[in-house]
């Protein structure tokens, strides 16, 4: 079977069926085609690149809760959530479903949830929970959030750590529709790399991999769009985001360590080590 089997499960209205017919003969049909198309350069470091909220199930959910309890909300939600019963918009993105799945498509209702959907009806696949929740979660909260309280340095930071975000997860889709391993380096030397085994066209259906596989790139993103050479109020403030119940989550752990133990040494060779921000850098470092 090759990554765009179809099997037959679906259900839709024939319109070949002559007039005297009282009653429509149905087409049974369903789509799990597994080929991820490259995105558009021009929607790579946008937010909707991940997921257009069309769905009212998602503003629901995050304007029912207090705002501490948002992210813990959309997670819980993400996870359980079945986006083929909205029934309204899945019939809005099917109805331009050729447009959605095709390479580097600009459709103004893509994203790689919908593009997901859009390839995936009726086969009992669901989109990566990531996609929704700690992609454009946390993706259109530190816009909305965290940019405002930057100095102009960390807003550029910002910036460019989101489009290497998503051109890294891009790297990875390309390389796991190409073979079974995915390798992804640090485009600035001393920034790192990521291999990960996962099996051909399998990366998008396994929720948690594709989680593990987001998280240990997130350093890459992170360093290679200057988190290193940032003011040290900027990492304050960024080291602040996550929420605290992410933190029960060893991979938050794994990204933070794997970014400061780059980004310390290089704020102490940037510092005065007779300053107390120099001294206290100096005693995370020997840690």
């Amino acid at each position: 079977m090759t990554a765009a089997d179809e099997k037959v499960v679906g259900r839709a209205t024939s319109y070949m069926t002559p007039t005297d017919y009282k009653q429509r003969a149905l087409v049974e049909r369903s789509v799990c085609d597994k080929t991820v198309p490259p995105a558009a350069e021009s929607i790579v470091g946008t937010c909707p690149y991940y997921y257009r909220p069309l769905h009212g199930g998602y503003w629901e959910t995050v304007e029912k809760v207090s705002v501490s309890s948002t992210w813990e909300a959309v997670k819980v939600w993400a996870n359980f959530w079945d986006p083929y019963k909205d029934h309204a918009t899945f019939a809005t993105l099917l109805h331009r479903r050729e447009t959605l799945i095709e390479a580097e498509s600009t459709d103004s209702d893509w994203s790689r949830h919908g593009n997901f959907m859009m390839r995936h009806i009726g086969c009992g696949h669901k989109p990566p929970s990531y996609y929704v929740s700690y992609g454009y979660y946390y993706c259109s909260t530190y816009g909305a959030k965290l940019k405002p309280r930057l100095s102009e340095e960390g807003k550029v930071w910002l910036d460019n750590a989101r489009w290497y975000l998503q051109r890294n997860l891009e790297k990875g889709l390309k390389q796991n529709m190409a073979g079974d391993t995915i390798k992804i380096t640090s485009e600035k030397p001393g920034n790192g790399d990521v291999t990960m085994s996962v099996p051909k066209y399998e990366l998008e259906l396994d929720d948690d991999k594709f989680k593990t596989f987001a998280f240990k790139t997130h350093p890459l993103a992170y360093l290679d769009g200057g988190l290193a050479e940032l003011p040290v109020w900027d990492l304050g403030r960024i080291g602040m985001q996550p929420n605290i119940q992410e933190w029960a989550d060893k991979r938050t752990f794994e990204q933070s360590f794997d970014s400061a133990k780059v980004v310390i040494p290089r704020q102490i060779a940037n510092s005065d080590m007779d300053d107390p921000i120099g001294k206290a850098l100096g005693r995370l470092l020997a840690k």
